[in-house]
C-alpha cells in the first residue's frame, strides 16, 4: 500500500488544475505544466484536490501509484514556488558567465564551452565561479544541471570541475613517494 499514493495533493488558490483523462494539466502564476500520468493510474480531481489511485490490484499498479501522484505534486509546486539547482565551479581560472541566451563556460580545455539555455529554463550567474538553473519543471531543471556538470565533472584529487552545490566530492591521496 503506498503512503505517497494516499494522501491528495492540494492545489492552492492562483492555481488552477484540470485532468482530461490521463493528462493532467495546471497552471498557475510562474507558468503551465501538463504531464501525462501511466494508464495503470486513475487521477480524479474534485474539492481543490487531486487525488491518485491505482486501476487494479497489480504489482506495476501499485509501483505507479505513489510514483504518479509524487509527479502531480511536482507539477503544482513548479507552477507555485518553481526549482532551482546551484552549482559551483572549483579550480584556477574556471568560471562562467551568460552572454544572451548562451552560457560560456572557461572549464580549463583550449576552448570555451558554450551551453544554450532551452526554453523554459533561466540560468544566472551571480559570482563567476557559482551557476544558478531555476524553472518550473523540476525533470528539466534537474537535466539541464547534471548536463553543465559533465562539462567538467569534479575529480577526486583536487576537487576541480563544476559540482552541485553542498554535493560532497570524496578526495583521494595522490602518488606517494
Amino acid at each position: 500500500m503506498s503512503r505517497i499514493g494516499k494522501k491528495p495533493v492540494d492545489v492552492p488558490s492562483g492555481v488552477t488544475a484540470a485532468v482530461d483523462g490521463q493528462n493532467v494539466k495546471v497552471k498557475g502564476p510562474k507558468g503551465e505544466l501538463v504531464h501525462r500520468v501511466h494508464d495503470d493510474v486513475v487521477v480524479e480531481f474534485k474539492d481543490g484536490k487531486v487525488s491518485v489511485q491505482p486501476r487494479n490490484e497489480t504489482k506495476q499498479a501499485r509501483a505507479m501509484w505513489g510514483m504518479s501522484r509524487t509527479m502531480v505534486s511536482n507539477l503544482v509546486e513548479g507552477v507555485t514556488k518553481g526549482f532551482e539547482k546551484k552549482l559551483e565551479i572549483s579550480g584556477v581560472g574556471y568560471r562562467a558567465s551568460v552572454q544572451g541566451k548562451n552560457l560560456v563556460l572557461a572549464l580549463g580545455y583550449s576552448h570555451d564551452v558554450v551551453y544554450p539555455i532551452p526554453d523554459g529554463i533561466q540560468i544566472a550567474t551571480g559570482k563567476p565561479t557559482e551557476i544558478t538553473v531555476t524553472g518550473v519543471d523540476r525533470q528539466r531543471v534537474g537535466q539541464v544541471a547534471a548536463e553543465i556538470r559533465d562539462f567538467r565533472r569534479p575529480e577526486p584529487y583536487k576537487g576541480k570541475g563544476v559540482k552541485y552545490a553542498g554535493e560532497f566530492i570524496f578526495r583521494k591521496e595522490g602518488k606517494k613517494k
